[in-house]
């Protein structure tokens, strides 16, 4: 826990203010997590995300899920922390409950396809993983999240909210405000939309993500 700074955790609660200020949650909606090292710092269980203080953020062990300063972390922490386990390139995890998304999440009949323009494939993924329901912050959710999340960085979770994962803070609100931007964009448009086809996707990939790389 030494090499956790007063630093570390005000940069922490900036970033979970900017979530809530983008009213990717509300009140106790939603959790947060950070990779540094070998730990990882997590909202803790009942915190409101958007004012979050210093005094509700969790350090816990990421390979024990042990809390180390005695602030429990969310009930959700069991895949924040997996994901960090079985994906070394995930340092921060977001699940949020934004308005369309979350609407979106409780359709009968969910979209097939969320690449209605090319933020879609170029940050939040050329897929979004939908999982079943279950109850939040249960094991089997933890584990329906953390397995779909070894092939996608963007998750919808049944009646109940959304998960992306990223290399960093950035990233990650990045690929949360596109989802939502894809989502609003579905609702608005009454399930009437056009997606990108795999070719126009292709030509993403070819010219705007190969040159992003270089």
């Amino acid at each position: 826990m030494n090499h956790i700074t007063e630093q570390h955790i005000q940069t922490f609660i900036a970033q979970a203010h900017r979530c809530g200020d983008a009213r990717l949650m509300l009140c106790s909606s939603g959790n947060l997590s950070w990779r540094i090292g070998d730990k990882a710092l997590v909202s803790g269980t009942g915190s409101w995300v958007p004012t979050l203080t210093a005094d509700k953020v969790s350090i816990c062990d990421i390979a024990t899920g042990t809390p180390e300063n005695g602030v429990r972390p969310s009930m959700e922490s069991t895949f924040h922390l997996g994901v960090m386990r079985t994906r070394p390139d995930v340092n921060v995890v977001l699940h949020f409950q934004s308005e369309y998304a979350t609407a979106v999440a409780c359709m009968k009949d969910k979209p097939a396809n969320f690449n209605v323009t090319a933020e879609l494939p170029c940050h939040t993924g050329k897929e979004i993983a939908v999982v079943p329901y279950y109850r939040p912050g249960s094991p089997e959710l933890a584990q329906s999240v953390i397995a779909a999340m070894q092939d996608h960085d963007s998750v919808l979770l049944t009646n109940h909210g959304q998960v992306v994962c990223g290399k960093d803070f950035d990233e990650v609100f990045e690929k949360a405000m596109f989802f939502e931007m894809a989502c609003r964009i579905i609702i608005h448009t009454r399930m009437q939309y056009d997606t990108l086809t795999p070719e126009q996707i292709d030509d993403l990939e070819t010219y705007v993500l190969g040159k992003k790389s270089k």
